[in-house]
């Protein structure tokens, strides 16, 4: 589940190469990889470019094209650059190759498949020049195209198309998948990714310690709430969804209700006294209580079993919605929509009243993101998603989730979460305040916050897939029953 940043990766490789098995080994095996990979997804005996670059990507490309001709492909082989910038180890392949070496105007006609390895996820400037110019050409012939390591373009650190980028149908990747394989855009140029095993040992990574991972159950499991035997509805724990006036409580009743489902023992909204016919004629199981501003809700709180709350769905924007957090910064928090609007500019004064929460986790979409840090420059113009959603959790002390299709959960210590299985029929009106309501549950059951927000996302993406295209928000939490039945039997299995 670890991903690793391209200087992560050159770790992994010095380390492995210290310890005993050379570079040109690694080399080898990685191309390997990459020939068995062209094999199955193109006939036997199939017409192959294998377009190759300057650096250890190239190198990588050399192996492959050397090892299919001996297989019985007919391999045409192109390289970027003269031979005297090949270096080490890739000098060492390029010189293993017998075929004819073409250039970059090499004709891509009569191509079966071609295999990219101009640049690998360590590119670190933009593609210009020569390199652009054949790289789109690439993308203009819609060939299938392998990506070795990844699509030539594509920054391995943080997904972004560097000046042009090729967009694969395959990628082999090697050890580790990288950040730029999650990320969006290149997620989009990569295609399907396998990951190769070279000979690089899992023990690198105690040494290397990456704190980016995909969002899987493994990075969570061992934290997640399973029902015990001996339990009861007061063990797993009473959240309070917070709602505004009688014109919004959907969004209220939505995360209320996915709470409940996630496994919260009990549930209340709170909400105006114009309000609660409403909600009361539209749950069963969620209990109503009318609760007209924070003074009411400090009131509510006295009873310090209600430990968990949700504020943002339905609650409304401006300084009431900023008082309510007044009075219950110090419960376990999910703070989203309305909430964090309310704080548009001033994320410091947001940091400063959660400072006192044991478990806070904030839920942005890009749209909040930038709102909230506004005036940040340092938040805002970090280079990826990724150390964005890290920046803002160091600024507000909390969990921060930075949603999109490619949802971001990270932690002020650094650990950061990119989740992968969100279907696009997710991008729906409700289905955030779902979310909410899916991380008030676990935190009310005691989970960790950055494990209980990385848990619900990967949970609210496999209840999308389970819902199937067109559904609405309201069907994400009948289908999560499903995705707990399925989550707890991996989980017992174990």
């Amino acid at each position: 589940m670890e991903l690793l940043t391209p200087a992560e990766m050159t770790r992994a490789d010095a380390l492995t190469i210290a310890a005993g098995v050379p570079g040109a080994v690694l080399m080898e095996r990685a191309g390997e990889a990459v020939a068995r990979a062209a094999a199955r997804v193109t006939i036997a005996g199939g017409r192959l470019l294998v377009l190759c670059g300057p650096g250890n990507n190239g190198g990588d490309g050399f192996v492959a094209a050397r090892l299919l001709a001996a297989a019985g492909y007919r391999v045409r082989l192109a390289r970027l650059g003269g031979r005297d910038a090949l270096r080490g180890d890739a000098a060492l392949m390029a010189g293993r190759w017998s075929g004819a070496v073409e250039g970059i105007d090499a004709s891509l006609e009569g191509v079966d498949l071609i295999i990219d390895a101009l640049f690998g996820a360590g590119l670190a400037r933009d593609l210009d020049g020569a390199a652009q110019a054949l790289v789109e050409r690439v993308n203009a012939a819609r060939l299938p195209v392998l990506a070795v390591d990844l699509p030539s373009g594509i920054d391995g650190a943080t997904g972004a198309v560097r000046g042009a980028a090729i967009t694969a149908r395959w990628s082999v990747t090697f050890f580790r998948p990288k950040p730029g394989h999650v990320l969006l855009p290149g997620r989009l140029h990569a295609g399907e990714v396998s990951v190769a095993d070279i000979g690089i040992r899992a023990e690198v990574l105690a040494e290397i310690r990456p704190q980016t991972c995909e969002n899987v159950p493994a990075l969570w499991a061992g934290l997640f709430p399973v029902p015990a035997v001996d339990g009861h509805k007061y063990t797993r724990g009473h959240l309070v969804a917070v709602s505004g006036p009688a014109q919004a409580t959907g969004a209220t009743r939505l995360a209320a209700r996915a709470a409940l489902r996630a496994g919260a023992g009990l549930v209340t909204v709170a909400c105006p006294a114009q309000a609660l016919p409403i909600h009361a004629a539209n749950l069963s199981a969620v209990m109503v209580r009318p609760v007209e501003d924070a003074a009411g809700l400090a009131h509510l709180l006295d009873d310090r079993r209600l430990a968990t709350l949700v504020l943002g769905p339905g609650l409304g924007v401006g300084q009431g919605a900023r008082d309510r957090l007044e009075v219950c910064r110090d419960r376990r928090l999910v703070l989203d929509a309305d909430l964090l609007t309310s704080f548009k500019a001033d994320a410091g004064t947001l940091a400063r009243l959660i400072a006192a929460s044991p478990a806070a986790v904030a839920t942005p979409h890009d749209g909040e993101f930038a709102r909230l840090f506004e005036g940040d420059a340092e938040v805002l113009e970090a280079p990826s998603r990724l150390e964005r959603a890290r920046a803002g959790a160091v600024r507000l002390g909390a969990t921060l989730l930075l949603k999109g299709p490619d949802t971001v959960v990270a932690s002020p210590d650094g650990r950061a979460a990119i989740a992968a299985n969100a279907p696009p029929w997710l991008a729906t009106a409700g289905a955030g305040d779902v979310l909410a309501g899916i991380i008030g549950g676990l935190l009310a059951q005691g989970m960790p916050p950055f494990e209980a927000a990385a848990a619900a996302v990967w949970l609210h993406g496999e209840a999308a897939r389970q819902a199937g295209p067109g559904l609405v928000a309201d069907d994400l939490i009948d289908a999560l029953r499903p995705v707990y039945r399925q989550l707890f039997d991996r989980l017992a299995a174990r």
